[in-house]
């Protein structure tokens, strides 16, 4: 029977690489499949601070709803993996009808491959040699292995090609188009676009299969220049279409947007789209949903501009422990940059729960001012805010960071039982 290599991550050992994790006798030896059968309780079950938890509940609710968001809006979907680059997330938003996996770097890719993931949009121009070769060598080893890129340049295009000549598969891509001056990547102007697309035909190592881009780059985004963008990204598509750019053994023609800040604007611009000469896939590319988190994208959300349509739940939570209350108005928990995302915000405080009776209340009056590498400052209104010893419960911005920080993350269910654990891969 084939292996299936993320469920083999069941049978990695339990020690020191991994933070928070149980370091007694009990667990000493075990798998991260035996320490999850053990279900233990976050709270009173051995684990040590911090530590950074998923909530079950909120991973599977997000995990559902923008399944049903893409279903209703007639939208594909490719979650961006730099979020988590976790391949036991992968394999549920697979299972809840992800058409596959995007990569922004060609290390991503390869651990995608190394899980299985069969389809990888990488949103980047890749001008890699050794990454080309890689990637050639995977599609003629695999014949259901699909792989499209960006590209924009045709300096980028010849280096490709170079690149390429003497492999024998051929790379799908897609032209990117930038969102305007002083905005990210992508070709500039329509003209540019239509110059990359030109070198591209010119090459027989690759195949251009559609046009995309990233409109939560738009300078001073709003619903107007988002909504414009879109639209110059769909007519670019249906004049390619028109004029016969796209390559002719087509069975699909790829328009991809989609982060996590306007997806609401993708699926108004995808759905006036017109019939093309071939099916469209109109591929979404959002990837913080998958966690959600406490204040970046709780404000970003599109959910909020169309609540009617659904909503997230921020799924992570980092519980401290205050080690240090040298004053009234100040205590320090035993957690700072190593283990906090802070590049979009410093945490909230979010709960305090007392370690002798279980108690937990909001953490009213407790704020975090700063960090250091293994503290964090809190600022609190009175002495009975918080004690030494007692647990405090951080919110943060940003999935990418937040996960990146920690190699294996308990999921919690709502009694506090530790169900399972997610493996990282940065």
């Amino acid at each position: 029977m084939p292996s299936d290599p993320v469920k083999e991550l069941a049978d990695e050992p339990v020690d020191h690489r991994f933070k928070g994790l149980p370091p007694d006798a009990h667990a000493a030896g075990l798998t991260v499949g035996q320490l999850a059968a053990q279900r233990r309780d976050l709270y009173g079950g051995g684990f040590t601070t911090p530590v950074l938890t998923l909530d079950a509940d909120a991973l599977a609710h997000n995990i559902a709803t923008l399944e049903t968001y893409a279903t209703r809006h007639g939208l594909a979907f490719a979650p961006h993996g730099k979020t988590c680059m976790a391949p036991q997330l992968f394999r549920r938003q697979l299972d809840h009808g992800a058409w596959g996996i995007t990569a922004a770097v060609p290390h991503q890719a390869r651990v995608y491959r190394a899980f299985g993931i069969q389809r990888i949009f990488l949103a980047n121009e890749l001008v890699d040699a050794a990454a080309l070769r890689w990637v050639a060598a995977e599609l003629a080893a695999d014949p259901g292995f699909r792989f499209v890129c960006y590209v924009d340049s045709v300096r980028g295009v010849q280096l490709m090609d170079r690149a390429l000549r003497d492999e024998s598969a051929v790379i799908d891509v897609v032209v990117e188009l930038g969102a305007g001056e002083g905005a990210r990547t992508g070709a500039r102007t329509d003209e540019d676009v239509r110059a990359v697309a030109d070198a591209v035909a010119r090459t027989a190592t690759l195949r251009l299969v559609g046009i995309a881009g990233y409109e939560a780059e738009v300078p001073g985004a709003d619903p107007d220049s988002v909504h414009a963008y879109l639209r110059r990204l769909t007519a670019l598509a249906v004049e390619f279409d028109k004029a016969g750019r796209f390559a002719g053994d087509l069975d699909e023609i790829i328009v991809s947007a989609g982060g996590s800040s306007w997806f609401d604007a993708v699926a108004d611009v995808f759905a006036e789209l017109p019939e093309l000469s071939r099916p469209t896939l109109r591929l979404l590319r959002s990837g913080a949903y998958v966690s959600h988190d406490h204040g970046w994208y709780t404000n970003l959300t599109p959910f909020n501009r169309v609540p009617e349509e659904g909503g997230l739940r921020p799924a992570f939570r980092l519980w401290t422990q205050v080690v240090s209350r040298p004053s009234p108005t100040q205590a320090f928990v035993n957690a700072g940059k190593r283990d906090i995302a802070y590049d979009l915000g410093l945490p909230e405080a979010e709960l305090v729960r007392d370690p002798l009776t279980g108690a937990e209340r909001p953490a009213t009056g407790v704020r975090v001012v700063k960090l250091s590498d293994q503290h964090a400052w809190l600022e609190t209104d009175s002495a009975e805010d918080v004690n030494v010893g007692d647990w405090v419960a951080l919110g943060m911005s940003h999935p990418c960071t937040i996960f990146e920080k920690w190699p294996l993350i308990p999921v919690v269910e709502a009694d506090g039982t530790v169900s399972d654990y997610v493996r990282t891969f940065f």
